[in-house]
């Protein structure tokens, strides 16, 4: 299979969409271009327009500009909005494009996303990135499944990714993720509660003290000031997905408490007007003061 004259379309041009775009081997590809909803937007389209043009990427007005000639198609937008994207892009998608669903989704969502995409005769394949975006950029370890997933495995190591295909079913590469993320996030929801209880009741040294000494091969004022600052960051998106990963383990049978307490965890701190790696402003945000250690 030839890609060098290929045409390649990212719905959404968010954080992983730059970070893979900005590292792609571009003579594996003829064009690339880029929808994000935020285009439409006043204070959203001069961001878009000039993260396109740093990347040399062709910025589209709309969907079907977007998806126009495209023999691949990238959706990167987020957990919340993926399934509606699916389907919006189903009706743009001739036969045979490969549509790569990067998606943090419960695989019952892939499924119906599946589903929208079949109906065009386009095939679809689900991808889970299994890691942050940076720094390791189109190097970040991704997962594929679906019955076209070796067909994009080829495709996206001959861009530079670091890709592994899983299995032959759509919903398997998700399920990893997501199951992980229930760890993962989870983790991150419970340093944020205890580490904020403790700055707030002024006890965080005799804490972390005692937690270094239960545990000295974790970092813990490292891996405090690391949650603090991706969640302030990216909480909102993370909530979606963990709002995916609650649906999952519900349809499991099992109970999804752990995972719907990360996701409104994730959302606080997300929706908060502070992006810190610190308690304090933190607490400051919530309308909280931290008390004087004691």
């Amino acid at each position: 299979m030839r890609f060098d004259h290929l045409n390649l379309s990212l719905l959404g041009f968010g954080e992983a969409a730059t970070a893979f775009a900005s590292g792609w081997n571009r003579d594996a590809l003829g064009r690339i271009s880029a929808f994000d909803v935020k285009v439409l937007l006043d204070d959203g389209q001069a961001v878009i327009e000039d993260r396109c043009r740093r990347l040399k990427v062709s910025s589209a007005p709309d969907l079907e500009t977007a998806l126009r000639d495209a023999q691949i198609v990238i959706s990167l937008v987020t957990a919340d909005q993926s399934e509606e994207a699916a389907k919006a892009a189903a009706s743009c998608l001739a036969k045979g494009v490969l549509f790569i669903d990067g998606n943090s989704c419960s695989p019952q969502t892939k499924g119906r996303s599946a589903e929208a995409v079949s109906s065009s005769a386009a095939d679809y394949v689900d991808m889970a990135i299994m890691a942050p975006v940076h720094p390791h950029r189109e190097k970040t370890p991704v997962l594929l499944s679906g019955p076209q997933a070796y067909r994009a495995e080829r495709l996206l190591t001959a861009l530079g990714m670091n890709v592994r295909v899983v299995g032959d079913r759509v919903g398997q590469a998700s399920a990893i993720k997501l199951t992980r993320s229930v760890m993962v996030k989870g983790m991150e929801a419970l340093f944020a509660e205890c580490f904020l209880a403790a700055w707030r009741g002024g006890v965080e040294e005799e804490v972390i003290r005692s937690l270094e000494t239960s545990d000295p091969d974790i970092e813990w004022r490292k891996r405090l000031s690391y949650v603090l600052q991706r969640t302030t960051q990216h909480g909102v998106r993370r909530a979606a997905e963990m709002s995916e990963a609650a649906a999952m383990v519900a349809d499991l049978g099992l109970p999804s408490v752990m995972s719907r307490g990360s996701v409104e965890w994730q959302a606080l701190l997300g929706n908060l007007p502070v992006e810190a790696q610190d308690a304090g402003p933190v607490l400051e945000a919530m309308g909280l003061a931290p008390e004087a250690s004691g």
